[in-house]
């Protein structure tokens, strides 16, 4: 079955799997929950290259679940942020986290990538933390207070010091080419 006749069942698994099902909408996904909303910065975050990232924020867009919000007019610049649509998927990605946690474990063991406190309750969410069902169906990462893992951070530095380093190669092979 391809992904267009999944999209277009009368399923509604299947529909929203058209929409979101794979790995690189959900780490955007993951990355605007965290406050990252510029190409770079989730370029560098998520390893996808510029095209398929171009592509996957368009789709994104037009099916309501982004949305773009110009930061400079010269030249012209974008931000990217989700849409209530998208904002909905957020205890999605919450509770694949608590998933992750459960039955793959911290990375390293002990060490949280990324705490998740609750800001109403300043309950920290773990593996087995719930939805509150006073804050349901509207739970989203806003609700929440995330400060990141040294580890992780550590990561997202190196995966970002790595993507900047990558970006000022190319420009000297490209002015070494016009030369």
């Amino acid at each position: 079955m391809s992904w267009d006749e999944i999209s277009s069942s009368v399923c509604p698994i299947g529909r929203s799997l058209g929409l979101v099902g794979d790995r690189w909408t959900l780490l955007i996904l993951r990355e605007l929950g965290m406050g990252t909303h510029r190409f770079d910065e989730l370029q560098a975050q998520t390893g996808m290259s510029s095209h398929l990232l171009t592509t996957r924020l368009k789709r994104l867009e037009k099916d309501g679940i982004i949305e773009r919000r110009l930061y400079t007019e010269r030249p012209p610049r974008y931000e990217y942020h989700a849409t209530a649509k998208g904002k909905e998927l957020d205890p999605i990605l919450m509770m694949l986290r608590s998933w992750g946690r459960k039955w793959e474990g911290d990375c390293p063991p002990g060490e949280s990538s990324c705490r998740l406190v609750h800001k109403k309750s300043g309950i920290e969410l773990d593996h087995l933390w719930q939805v509150p069902p006073d804050d349901q169906p509207t739970f989203t990462f806003d609700d929440v207070e995330p400060t990141m893992g040294p580890t992780f951070a550590a990561e997202r530095e190196e995966r970002r010091a790595g993507f900047q380093a990558q970006q000022q190669a190319a420009k000297r092979r490209a002015a070494k080419a016009r030369t």
